[in-house]
């Protein structure tokens, strides 16, 4: 228990380290590269229109993670006495989180990035936050693929060029070829692509779940779920508006879920 303890708080600073690196790097490194070319208008910039976008989805994806801790699953342990017998809480969608130390409703699984658990509430803020870290992380591949081309005049067109460049890349750095900042965003790109992909597989395993109506805990416990349309599934967690939500992560248009609670 100490060291799920240790790991809830470790891996939300971990984390946020990760996406202050990123963003000095965008910032310091890749955005400046990309003002040297004199044939782009300043409007249509490559630097500006870079910038724009890696702006817009490190928004979204720390938007949401900011929702996904304020937004913490109903306590139910205001579900006793004269409140239980109105409205009884169903034993199949609720869990005790030893690390919360709580019973939370429509409990899907507790995420140590966040330090909280996943429910009802912020189901949607997490599944918008694993698409847009997925992104953000996967573009800053990108930038960061462009940038070491360009400076260390490596072709990626081979399909093994990205995965033999990090053995060159360590000999190429102990024989002095390579400097110290350029070997670090390296080892950024590798980490980039292993936290997008995973992100991107969270996301895409919870949408499905979402989609049949399933938490990740009632999967884990084999408890089955009254079959229900997928779109009444999918609005339940994301609401009627869930398009504007999706490009606005501060708009919590909420779900179905949530507005009944509210009441």
């Amino acid at each position: 228990m100490l060291a799920l303890r240790l790991l809830n708080v470790v891996a939300p600073a971990y984390f946020l380290c990760i996406s202050l690196v990123t963003f000095v790097l965008q910032l310091f490194l890749f955005l400046p590269s990309m003002r040297e070319d004199p044939a782009a208008t300043p409007l249509f910039s490559p630097a500006l229109l870079h910038g724009a976008l890696f702006l817009f989805l490190s928004t979204n994806a720390l938007g949401n993670y900011v929702l996904v801790i304020q937004n913490s699953p109903d306590d139910l342990d205001a579900c006793q006495g004269t409140s239980a017998r109105k409205a009884p809480c169903p034993p199949s969608s609720t869990h005790f989180c030893r690390v919360c130390s709580r019973v939370t409703l429509r409990h899907d699984h507790h995420c140590f990035f966040t330090g909280n658990c996943i429910g009802s509430r912020n189901m949607r803020n997490f599944v918008l936050f694993c698409l847009y870290t997925s992104l953000a992380c996967l573009y800053s591949m990108v930038a960061g693929v462009a940038y070491i081309s360009a400076v260390l005049s490596i072709s990626f067109s081979h399909p093994l060029a990205f995965l033999t460049l990090l053995p060159t890349s360590i000999s190429q750095f102990f024989s002095g070829a390579v400097l110290g900042s350029e070997m670090f965003v390296i080892l950024m790109l590798y980490l980039w692509f292993a936290v997008g992909l995973a992100c991107a597989g969270f996301c895409c395993h919870q949408l499905l779940l979402i989609l049949r109506g399933q938490t990740r805990h009632q999967v884990r416990k084999g408890v089955s779920v009254r079959a229900r349309p997928w779109r009444k599934n999918l609005q339940e967690v994301f609401g009627k508006r869930w398009l504007l939500g999706l490009f606005v992560p501060m708009f919590n248009v909420g779900g179905e879920s949530s507005k009944q609670q509210d009441k």
